[in-house]
């Protein structure tokens, strides 16, 4: 056997080996990636509210992926301007996702009532109707599991008042705090909970047709205002993209990189007031 072949195979195995130590850092990266984003998915699927130290962990996620896009599309001064805006993304992310958990939970907020309205005409008492229609009420998402994991407080054997107050508490809705309040007045005034439940669920669907209305009279003027807003970047981007170096001399002097840190300012100010203005709480 000669040596061209001797090496020949030792370069092979090491190159075998070589791969599997890429795979397995590669599957640590992979592993990495979702502890950090993992906060997201649980504000998104629970409505949990992420520790400081995850906060900061995708804050710096952010903040390197904007900087490295700022880099390669405009260098790295600009990368780093962008890259300041890793902690308030990282906010404006994490709140998003918890809004919508919010919203599919208070959507379902009819089908919970009507659920439990079920349950107690087929001769439940609360505490079981409870139970009863986290299992087979046919309520799905985020209200199905707030449900079950009402149901399941129970059945530890901890108070009715306990666990539906528990479960007002994270919806923090109005939807949520009429219905604990008429279960609760119920128990103690008595009086026929199940129809006014079902009262109660056609008066919250009537409330989200009346807010789904609003939303699509208002949508062309949302999306003007965020269109306006947003304007401004792509045309510093486009002017970037045609003559490198153009931001760079904007902020290198002095009277402009002031004008531009005021424009920049007000934009955010604006797009703020807009969203807050638009915005139709639950």
């Amino acid at each position: 056997m000669s040596r061209a072949v001797v090496l020949a195979a030792a370069a092979g195995a090491t190159g075998v080996f070589a791969a599997w130590e890429v795979l397995a850092a590669v599957d640590g990266a992979g592993g990495a990636l979702r502890r950090v984003l993992a906060p997201l998915v649980r504000a998104g699927r629970g409505g949990v509210a992420p520790s400081l130290a995850e906060r900061r962990r995708v804050a710096a996620l952010l903040a390197g992926a904007l900087f490295a896009s700022g880099w390669l599309i405009a260098g790295p001064v600009a990368g780093l301007l962008v890259a300041t805006g890793g902690p308030m993304s990282a906010r404006a992310v994490l709140a998003a996702r918890r809004r919508r958990w919010r919203a599919e939970l208070v959507a379902g907020a009819p089908l919970v009532a009507r659920a439990l309205a079920d349950a107690l005409s087929g001769g439940h008492s609360i505490r079981g109707a409870v139970r009863e229609a986290a299992a087979n009420g046919g309520v799905t998402g985020p209200a199905g599991a707030e449900l079950a994991l009402a149901a399941h407080r129970l059945a530890l054997g901890e108070r009715t008042q306990t666990a539906l107050e528990a479960l007002r508490a994270r919806a923090r809705s109005p939807a949520y705090d009429a219905l604990v309040a008429a279960i609760l007045l119920q128990r103690s005034a008595g009086g026929d909970l199940a129809r006014l439940l079902r009262e109660l669920a056609a008066s919250l669907e009537q409330s989200a047709r009346a807010a789904a209305d609003a939303r699509a009279l208002t949508a062309q003027a949302r999306f003007t205002g965020a269109l306006v807003a947003l304007l401004p970047v792509g045309a510093a981007a486009l002017a970037e993209l045609g003559r490198p170096g153009f931001l760079a001399d904007v902020l290198s002097f002095p009277p402009s990189a002031a004008m531009l840190a005021a424009a920049v300012v007000l934009q955010v100010v604006g797009f703020v007031a807009m969203r807050r203005l638009a915005r139709l709480e639950p």
